[in-house]
């Protein structure tokens, strides 16, 4: 497998057109700074422990929160996404990060994955050859040789877990209860700012001992055998209607973005 090198240009083209993971403290800060984030929702049927050996399954846990669905178990993964339809909030006129030196995680991680069952693929990224024509090697047979890259992987990792009760948390708290099947899309919440902002406060307090505990989720898949397939399951399913508070996402519409694979 051919090592691969990587020296960022500058460009900027990886700051338009993202779907862009954030960790809840990150949430925080953006939506302090007037910025809007989406809370992404998918869930996998749990019926029951996975072997040890199963690593795709244990990464999905590690990020993810027990619930109920009907009379099944689900582990749901949700995410906090800004949005950017085109350039980052934070791009300057010159194209450069006017947020460098305190920029999400994900942004320092890039173009690396954070999943270790993404391999690289420097076709899907949004920087240009010259930037993989030097530099230091960043990859060699497949792994990660960086350390400085190595070290904000694992950070990333570490924080996915911690973040995932807080999200169980705030799910609840906003009484978000539908998720999209895994590997299907996502279900995108989109709440106004200090909504979203007053809440996420609260989960970083912990102050949420009033909120009732969950009730139980539905799952959304678009498909009629996806939904036959789910209520086969025991799962509840969720039937789209225009009053609903979430919106559908289809996985192949947000595999473009580069930042978001690298959450997945």
């Amino acid at each position: 497998m051919t090592d691969i090198t990587f020296a960022c240009t500058m460009c900027g083209r990886c700051c338009y057109k993202h779907n862009l993971p954030l960790t809840v403290e990150e949430a925080i800060s953006w939506l302090e700074e007037d910025g809007k984030v989406h809370v992404y929702c998918e869930a996998d049927i749990w019926s029951g422990e996975p072997p040890t050996e199963d690593l795709r399954a244990a990464h999905r846990k590690r990020r993810s929160f027990a619930a109920s669905s009907g009379s099944s178990r689900v582990r749901v993964t949700a995410l906090l996404v800004a949005i950017a339809s085109g350039g980052c909030k934070n791009l300057g006129a010159d194209s450069l990060c006017r947020i460098y030196e305190r920029r999400p995680l994900v942004c320092r991680i890039y173009p690396a994955e954070v999943s270790p069952f993404i391999q690289l693929d420097i076709n899907r990224k949004a920087c240009p050859p010259e930037a993989w024509a030097g530099g230091a090697t960043l990859m060699s047979h497949g792994r990660i040789v960086d350390t400085d890259m190595q070290r904000l992987v694992e950070k990333s990792r570490q924080i996915d877990q911690e973040d995932a009760p807080k999200k169980a948390r705030l799910c609840r708290y906003l009484s978000i209860d539908v998720a999209a099947l895994a590997g299907e899309g996502f279900v995108s919440y989109d709440f106004d700012r200090k909504t979203l902002l007053d809440a996420l406060r609260s989960v970083q307090r912990a102050e949420l001992e009033s909120v009732p505990q969950d009730r139980g989720w539905r799952l959304y898949s678009p498909s009629l055998s996806g939904c036959e397939s789910l209520r086969a399951k025991g799962v509840d399913v969720a039937a789209k209607r225009p009053a609903d508070p979430y919106s559908f996402i289809s996985f192949s519409s947000v595999q473009p973005s580069a930042e978001l694979s690298t959450r997945l």
